[in-house]
């Protein structure tokens, strides 16, 4: 029987439309002789200052951050350009999640909220990899698309959830939020709102309909 109380499903795009970039992370620092969870340790150091979330917030142009970054991983201890690490975030969709997001529209609201970044080429700066065009078809399956280079704001920050629901027009408790990261799941959860950790796409999705109430 469906859930009459949930009016909206909020899905995470990387790591949960897509396979987790942390996969090609991973492959990059054995190419690299790099640490294992290297770039994931500067993403980690002062995550909402750093040059990965001044990107995500629309702060700094491509060819800043491509500098920053580089400054903060030579910092600590090997020199990464941050364009390089961009190019790794392009994750293949998982079709059993799009096939998802298709049956959860025909009962609820949609909606993808996604830390991304603006593509500059302004300056001879050019991000090796546009937004391919299955990303753009998926995109185009959502009710709404909130994305924190566009709103200012971004994962976890309590405003970018409440931005969410004033443009759904929901409360926090009418809705379930999937991501594959619990620091971003934690101030959806103190909200109010349902959450789910993807880890495991296929358990995540029995979750989810268990909670809607819907086969999946």
């Amino acid at each position: 029987m469906q859930n009459n109380t949930i009016r909206a499903v909020l899905f995470d795009f990387g790591g949960v439309i897509t396979t987790s970039p942390f996969e090609a992370f991973h492959h990059f620092e054995r190419q690299r002789g790099l640490p294992l969870g290297f770039l994931q340790k500067i993403n980690r150091t002062d995550p909402d200052h750093n040059a990965w979330a001044r990107f995500e917030r629309g702060e700094l142009s491509a060819e800043r951050f491509d500098e920053v970054f580089a400054s903060e991983s030579r910092a600590a201890g090997h020199e990464v350009r941050g364009l390089e690490v961009v190019a790794l975030v392009y994750g293949n969709i998982r079709p059993r999640m799009t096939r998802a997001v298709e049956r959860c529209r025909d009962n609820f609201v949609t909606a993808c909220l996604t830390n991304n970044f603006q593509h500059d080429h302004s300056n001879n700066v050019a991000i090796s990899t546009a937004r391919p065009r299955e990303w753009e078809s998926v995109l185009a399956l959502f009710d709404e698309v909130i994305e924190s280079s566009k709103v200012g704001v971004r994962k976890p920050e309590t405003a970018f959830f409440e931005l969410a629901c004033e443009k759904l027009s929901i409360e926090p408790r009418e809705a379930v939020f999937l991501d594959d990261l619990g620091r971003n799941l934690k101030p959806a959860r103190a909200m109010g709102m349902h959450t789910i950790k993807v880890v495991d796409p296929d358990a995540a999705l029995a979750e989810l309909s268990t909670v809607l109430g819907i086969e999946l």
